[in-house]
This record gives structure tokens, sequence and C-alpha cells, in this order.
């Protein structure tokens, strides 16, 4: 599984957060396992909307969608506790 480029408001946002190093731990797991048990991966309700979560720590989640040809594009990172 291969996750695209962010977009630079993204990396932003990490590197504000000093998420980088948690993110690019994440990301390597989910691109051997999406389904890894440490990421904590879900489908979001409504799940008719298919937009899925990981986890980068206990409190930020990355959101993405599944695309075709085997890649994941991240829309969102979020403090999950909101």
């Amino acid at each position: 599984m291969k996750i695209l480029p962010i977009r630079e408001d993204l990396k932003k946002y990490l590197n504000k957060r000093r998420l980088e190093k948690k993110f690019e731990k994440q990301k390597f797991l989910f691109e051997q396992n999406p389904f890894h048990p440490s990421l904590e991966t879900e489908l979001l309700e409504p799940q008719k909307m298919r937009f899925w979560s990981f986890r980068i720590d206990r409190k930020y989640r990355a959101i993405f969608i599944f695309l075709e040809n085997n890649s994941v594009e991240i829309i969102d990172i979020n403090n999950h506790y909101q």
C-alpha cells in the first residue's frame, strides 16, 4: 500500500505539533500493513462516505481514502478528541 505525498498544509500541521517522526513511523507501518494493530485503522461514520483513519499517536489521527492502484490519499490530520 502506498501513501501519496501529503499536502503542504498537512506537513505544516505535523511540523507545528512536532509529529513528523511519529507520522513517518506510522506511515511505514501502514505501507507494510494498513491494518497493523498499532495503527487502529478504522472506517469512519457514515460508512457510505468511505473515509478511514489510522492512529499517529494517542491524540492525533490521519484521515484517508483508498484510491485505485493500491494507494491512499491522506485528506486530513486532526486531533481525535476535539
